[in-house]
């Protein structure tokens, strides 16, 4: 499920906000800057200038085909993108459709469908629509478009991924012939972020019947076979001139990863996801073929769960930290890929990470004072570990061999991969997690941290912490906000009731005349977009 492990986010101010962060101006300081304007605004114009910079060094070939398997495919897939659950489902949606805004390679916000969005106080935000665009049948997006695939993710009904995201939009209202007002609940100055999330992908008003998609899109459902294809050919109107660049992508499911690798090597497919470290070797030994390594905010955590018994003590839980050996566990379980963590979930790719935070490092005579404190015994503890949470096997494993250093009698529970999600994940007071990175800080917050939060691995509760989640969304002032974000993540180190070893990174697979594919560190394949990006050379 993508809500649990998905192996399964602003800016002008006289100037033009992509202009301003292809120099390298962060969108937090240009918020800043617009605040102190008293206007916070963003704008599309030099999109394309933006997007297309990845290409300077080469000339795009138009035409040709390509296949590419990513881990997931079953009858539940689907084209409506509020129900999207797995990594295909984001690929898919974003073959046929489009957001107001889009991911750039710093997770921030560039205008896709809109042409501009404009606040004064982070909580009323005016969207201009780009004029000129077509759904796949001819017809122009209008504000009623907008308006009806935003708030359909309030109702219940719909049974949104996004619900909890959208529950924090008040309202969606057309406020002219090319405009669309959001209000919401409260002060959020993510908004553009959030709203570039395959979930907020833009949808005909009216849809009901997804047996087919007519979208915005840079490609057109030619076939959509839940569980075994989908085939997508060029839209030859789509708004963004040039692009995309092939005629065709055919999108099939390999759940199995060897065979996923072989059907790569093999020629079958042009491009795969989801590559493990082990095989990530293989393959760049195989001349044609590369790895793309896409560092990311994704992690395995170990989850101490706070639901009256040993796990809930904070000095038994500081004690699990100091016995994760991060050196050890990034060579060994992943090879050397990914970023050494420290039990807080904001990654170094993030600009609101916390660097200065003093790194917790591999120490049993640390973690034996603890569990003595806590007045742990020899009782046995179960650690639940599933292939289902990568690495977490062998993670659990590691931490077996070295709990007797600490006076721990751990004893490891295997569970298969089928079903670990809805049957152990949050079920047992010792088990793993695996998060996918989100879009900004206070996504990962929000759906994780937060008191009520549904997936509050931990139960972990701070009214500390959930007032400065609050206070975070509505400072505009770039450094306050880094500041509040910091705070939060000295809780969750100090007391959070996880620990995150390592961020994981995303390794996609593709023969060396696949070209283009480049990294946005919400998730492999370009974040699900790489679909209008890419060309075939020769």
């Amino acid at each position: 499920m993508d809500n649990i492990k998905m192996s399964d986010v602003t800016n002008h101010v006289g100037t033009q906000l992509d202009e301003l962060t292809s120099t390298g101006i962060s969108r937090r300081n240009v918020l800043r800057a617009m605040a102190v304007g008293g206007m916070l605004s963003m704008t599309g114009a030099g999109l394309l200038a933006a997007s297309g910079a990845a290409f300077a060094q080469q000339t795009p070939k138009q035409g040709g085909k390509i296949r590419v398997a990513t881990q997931s495919a079953s009858a539940a897939d689907t084209l409506d993108p509020a129900k999207g659950a797995l990594a295909t489902d984001y690929v898919r949606g974003n073959l046929f459709y489009n957001g107001l805004t889009e991911l750039d390679s710093n997770l921030g916000a560039k205008m896709a469908l809109a042409e501009s969005v404009e606040t004064k106080d982070a909580t009323v935000w005016v969207v201009k629509l780009r004029k000129g665009v077509q759904f796949h049948d001819g017809k122009a997006l209008a504000p009623a478009d907008v308006v009806y695939s935003i708030m359909r993710h309030k109702d219940p009904a719909i049974a949104s991924k996004a619900k909890t995201l959208a529950d924090q939009i008040k309202d969606v209202k057309a406020t002219g012939p090319n405009e669309v007002t959001i209000t919401l609940e409260g002060a959020n100055a993510d908004l553009p972020v959030i709203l570039a999330t395959s979930h907020f992908l833009i949808i005909k008003d009216g849809t009901k019947e997804f047996k087919t998609a007519v979208g915005t899109g840079p490609f057109k459902v030619k076939e959509f076979s839940p569980g075994v294809r989908t085939v997508g050919v060029r839209n030859e109107k789509y708004w963004k001139p040039g692009m995309p660049h092939l005629d065709e992508i055919e999108l099939i499911g390999i759940a199995d990863e060897p065979a996923r690798v072989n059907a790569l090597l093999s020629g079958d497919v042009q491009l795969i996801n989801a590559v493990t470290p082990n095989s990530a070797g293989r393959i760049k030994g195989v001349a044609g073929f590369t790895v793309l390594e896409t560092k990311t905010g994704a992690y395995t955590d170990l989850i101490m769960r706070d639901e009256g018994g040993i796990t809930g003590n904070s000095d038994f839980r500081r004690g699990m930290t100091y016995l994760l050996d991060r050196e050890q566990i990034r060579r060994a379980v992943f090879r050397g890929y990914g970023s050494i963590g420290n039990d807080q979930p904001i990654d170094p790719t993030n600009k609101y990470y916390l660097a200065g935070l003093p790194q917790r490092t591999f120490d049993p005579d640390k973690a034996k004072f603890h569990f003595q404190k806590a007045k742990l015994g020899s009782t046995p503890l179960q650690l639940y570990a599933s292939p289902a949470a990568d690495g977490s096997v062998e993670m659990a494993i590691l931490l077996q061999q070295v709990a007797p250093q600490a006076g721990l009698n751990l004893q490891v529970s295997r569970v298969p991969a089928d079903g670990y999600w809805s049957n152990h994940w949050m079920k047992h007071p010792l088990g793993f997690g695996n998060i996918n990175a989100r879009p900004s800080a206070d996504v990962i917050f929000t759906q994780f941290f937060k008191s009520d939060a549904p997936w509050n691995e931990a139960n972990w509760k701070s009214a500390k912490f959930d007032q400065l989640l609050v206070a975070a969304r509505g400072e505009p002032d770039d450094a306050k906000r880094k500041k509040i974000y910091g705070d939060m993540q000295v809780l969750v180190h100090e007391t959070g009731g996880v620990g995150i070893p390592q961020f994981n990174s995303s390794l996609d697979a593709h023969t060396t005349k696949l070209k283009g594919l480049g990294s946005i560190p919400l998730a492999g394949l370009m974040g699900f977009t790489f679909a209008e990006n890419v060309w075939l050379e020769g």
